[in-house]
């Protein structure tokens, strides 16, 4: 066995574990839901109340903070599906409370640049978060049209650890390239889905 194949085999048997255990304590799927949603506020207070001397240690707490943060995330459906409480509202939940999940983080980032006076770098963070959200949408509005839509690379989780990495690397000037990244991606995963939904219904009739 590869390194690599025994730490995914580690990791998947401590995310069991921390499953197993929130399942038996009978909390609520959306309860971990919101609770990730608030720790994503916390990240979002620390790159908001960072400034020129003490960026670097706010934003590495911040990608700590949205590292534990994405581990709600990750666990919420598997304790829902453990304790029997899958519902479709509480994926409807999960979708919408992950939208205000990604804008806060965002929001924060356009506090930080706002009060170091980086007017290029508020339009830039402005302009991610808005592709970001029709990275979604554009899935979510497809789907009511075609049975799927998953082309294109930049979704929630490859945004999630790009910004931890521009977080914790933030001292060696990461967190700017990292905004370029998911802009470029973002906005070719959004022109993706639009032609791919072109493509499968430019020969359905219209609805009504």
């Amino acid at each position: 066995m590869t390194w690599t194949g025994a730490f995914g085999r580690a990791c998947g048997w401590l995310l069991d574990k921390i499953v197993h255990g929130l399942a038996l304590t009978r909390i609520s799927p959306n309860a971990l839901t919101l609770i990730g949603l608030g720790i994503n506020i916390v990240a979002a207070f620390l790159f908001g109340h960072a400034n020129a001397a003490n960026a670097d240690w706010m934003f590495f707490y911040a990608g700590v903070v949205i590292f534990c943060a994405g581990l709600f995330d990750m666990v919420d459906g598997r304790v829902a599906r453990r304790i029997n409480k899958v519902t479709v509202f509480g994926s409807f939940f999960d979708s919408v409370i992950d939208r205000y999940s990604d804008v806060v983080l965002f929001f924060g980032l356009l506090v930080y640049y706002g009060r170091i006076n980086r007017f290029r770098y508020v339009v830039l963070v402005a302009f991610v978060m808005v592709t970001s959200l029709m990275v979604s949408y554009t899935r979510a509005r497809a789907e009511n049209l075609i049975p799927q839509c998953k082309v294109g690379f930049m979704e929630r989780p490859e945004r999630i650890v790009l910004i931890i990495i521009g977080a914790v690397f933030n001292w060696c000037g990461a967190m700017a390239p990292v905004l370029w990244i998911l802009a470029a991606l973002s906005t070719i995963t959004v022109a993706h889905r639009i032609v791919y939904t072109y493509q499968n219904t430019k020969q359905m009739k219209p609805l009504g």
